[in-house]
């Protein structure tokens, strides 16, 4: 029996969320991940300054929907006091969970010293959750950590600095990607490493990530490593069915597997949603990055794929949904 997950007071049904996904964890896409029975999400980073601001850029990405919760908003910085003062604001604006990203291996964002950089300033890292847990009192509040920086570093030490340091200072939770910084995103995730993080924090909340490929892995990830939950990442994106599916094995179903006439009323609504937030000449731009994963489920994925990258308009996208996926969805 799988438990549900918890978050300080938050409750979460089901042990297996949405990893927070640069240019994928849109208010769109959560919401249609929460279609296909996603029981908790979480924005893409945001920077911490972009919070301070009152931008177009700001309104998307923090718009929440009241059907998108509980809902997890994202910060990245360097800055303790910036880094609170966007907690502050996202609290404010209804976002049930803070999260704050000390994992991001990007470069450019390495560059700027934010996201991964500081697994390798466990001081700073205190620092700024410290000072984000003064400033949002009543708030749940948790981390992103990789299990270190360099892969080198076989013994963790940073990250069992800003782990213990964490707890000790009232977060409620670690989502522990099973790679380097260093590593990015290459080679196998150490879920042994995962077991080791749950047995030392055995009555802590922790959440595994790293090679969740499909359903079955989030649950073998739970099995293998006791981990409370599991965040899925580049699994999910054009796979909103994953949640279902996980759902179905847990309970003993056969996984659901959408036809082409589901997928298309999927994407069909994907594409209302996306348009909305994006306005309609980007929304199909942002829908052609998402269609080229979601072909991975067509029965003809290469043809769906090569269609995809085409798409500019929604008069493409309609003539595509026409073609590849039996006519438009109303």
């Amino acid at each position: 029996m799988l438990k549900p997950l918890k978050i300080g007071e938050v409750k979460i049904d089901f042990p297996m969320v949405l990893a927070a996904l640069a240019g994928y964890s849109d208010l769109a896409y959560r919401l249609i991940c929460r279609s296909c029975s996603a029981p908790y999400c979480t924005t893409e980073a945001m920077l911490d300054r972009q919070m301070m601001l009152e931008r177009k850029v700001r309104r998307r990405l923090v718009k929440v929907d009241e059907a998108d919760h509980p809902v997890g908003g994202q910060i990245m910085g360097n800055d303790p006091d910036i880094m609170a003062q966007a907690a502050v604001a996202l609290s404010d604006m209804g976002f049930d969970v803070i999260d704050l990203n000390f994992a991001c291996p990007v470069r450019k964002v390495l560059a700027r010293k934010r996201g991964g950089f500081i697994m390798n300033q466990p001081g700073q890292a205190l620092d700024i959750i410290k000072e984000v847990l003064g400033a949002v009192r009543g708030r749940p509040v948790t981390i992103k950590l990789r299990h270190a920086f360099y892969e080198s570093d076989k013994n963790h030490e940073a990250f069992w600095k800003i782990a213990h340091g964490a707890f000790k200072a009232g977060i409620e939770g670690i989502c522990v990607h099973a790679r380097s910084v260093e590593q990015k995103y290459r080679g196998r995730a150490d879920w042994d490493f995962l077991s080791q993080v749950k047995r030392e924090f055995a009555d802590r909340t922790i959440i595994g990530s790293g090679d969740i490929h499909a359903a079955a892995d989030a649950l073998r990830m739970i099995d293998q490593t006791g981990v409370d939950g599991v965040a899925a990442a580049r699994g999910a994106i054009g796979n909103p069915w994953i949640f279902l599916q996980a759902r179905d094995i847990a309970a003993g179903r056969k996984p659901f597997q959408p036809d082409i006439d589901e997928q298309r009323d999927l994407l069909s609504r994907h594409f209302q949603l996306a348009s909305a937030l994006y306005g309609p000449k980007r929304g199909p731009k942002i829908m052609r990055n998402f269609g080229i994963y979601y072909a991975r489920v067509h029965p003809h994925p290469a043809k769906a794929r090569m269609a995809f990258v085409n798409i500019k308009n929604e008069k493409d996208w309609q003539e595509l949904l026409k073609t590849h996926y039996g006519g438009c969805s109303n």
